[in-house]
């Protein structure tokens, strides 16, 4: 068979089988009496060979290897191909992410591309200051998609601090991707998409929040409590005893608390909660603020996230307790604090009794 007829049944060009022979990769096996190429049909088979070899991905040498070297295991080259392929996908989705965020910004001009190119490019660089710098001069070039995902993977704090400044600022609703952070199986993401949460204003975000009280991630839900506490959020509550029970953010937790503490209702529900955590019975004690009165017992509150029961609390942890009926205000948290003042534990009274005689003196 001679090439042209080679080229037509085999789909590969007369030129590209000259490249071929002239590589060594395929040599016919005759000629005819004019001198013109023949093909046999072991020959054709091997151009087919090539061929698959080729559309996975080999270079010509690597076929030639495969096809004639009797001690070639494809096994190393298949996986080595694989690898390939993968950072070669990897490249262009990462390309297509980037023509996908540019399309989004809606550019009038090149300007403006080559400026979302410039932020975008800067917001990936290995330097935190360039990040840093983008961040604070993002402006509507960058998409929120690219801002949230900066934010999730950032890992230094003063640049963190300015990407979730840049993402609040820009107005966009980056809120549900923020809220697919929560679910990351790596710690530190789901800390991040609960901060950056925290300084989204509006309803949303506060759903979120909302939501993220019951995350199995204790950290998660503290930032959750502690930004819910300071929109005056009351479901808050209960995850803000448990951080300082625990002793996680506590001071926080407790200036939050006493922020929820406005009205008599929710005041009372804190102080219920706290002394229920102290294990403190207050229904023999009398008295209000100042000492006097009648003995009124104090109502039993539910159960708080990652606590089934309530028992008394260690040492450490009901003085933490006690401090923070300091700024808790009405007859309740000050009916608990007179009778922490004849508590056993001589740590806890010392801080009641100190803590009345500032109520006494306001």
């Amino acid at each position: 068979m001679l090439i042209g007829e080679v080229a037509r049944r085999s789909g590969v060009s007369a030129r590209m089988l000259r490249h071929y022979e002239s590589l060594g990769l395929l040599r016919p096996s005759g000629r005819t009496g004019s001198g013109y190429r023949e093909y046999s049909g072991e020959d054709i088979r091997r151009i087919f060979h090539i061929e698959s070899l080729r559309s996975l991905g080999l270079s010509l040498r690597e076929i030639g290897r495969a096809l004639d070297d009797p001690g070639f295991t494809p096994s190393a080259l298949v996986d080595d191909l694989i690898r390939q392929t993968r950072e070669r996908i990897a490249a262009e989705t990462d390309l297509l992410t980037r023509l996908r965020r540019i399309d989004a910004t809606e550019p009038a001009g090149w300007e403006d591309v080559l400026q979302a190119v410039a932020v975008l490019q800067a917001l990936g660089s290995k330097s935190p200051a360039a990040r840093q710098r983008a961040a604070l001069s993002a402006g509507d070039e960058v998409p929120v998609e690219a801002l949230v995902e900066a934010v999730l993977r950032e890992t230094e704090p003063n640049v963190a601090g300015a990407l979730r400044w840049a993402l609040a600022r820009s107005g966009a609703d980056g809120t549900a991707l923020l809220a697919k952070g929560l679910d990351s199986p790596v710690a530190a993401v789901r800390e991040r998409a609960v901060r950056s949460l925290a300084e989204l204003a509006g309803d949303e975000p506060t759903t979120h929040l909302r939501d993220a009280l019951a995350h199995p991630d204790v950290v998660v839900r503290g930032h959750a409590a502690l930004a819910l506490g300071t929109r005056g959020v009351a479901d808050a509550i209960p995850v803000l005893i448990d951080m300082i029970v625990d002793g996680r953010n506590d001071t926080d937790a407790a200036d939050a608390l006493s922020v929820l503490a406005s009205d008599t209702a929710t005041a009372d529900r804190i102080a219920d909660g706290l002394v229920n955590r102290l294990g403190t019975d207050t229904s023999t004690s009398t008295g209000t603020g100042t000492g006097t009165g009648t003995a009124q017992p104090l109502p039993e509150v539910g159960g708080t996230a990652g606590h089934s029961t309530h028992g008394t609390a260690e040492a450490p942890a009901r003085v933490r307790l006690t401090q923070s009926l300091a700024d808790i205000p009405g007859d309740t948290a000050s009916r608990a604090l007179i009778e922490l003042s004849r508590d056993t534990d001589r740590a806890v009274a010392v801080t009641a009794t100190y803590l009345l005689r500032l109520r006494d003196a306001h």
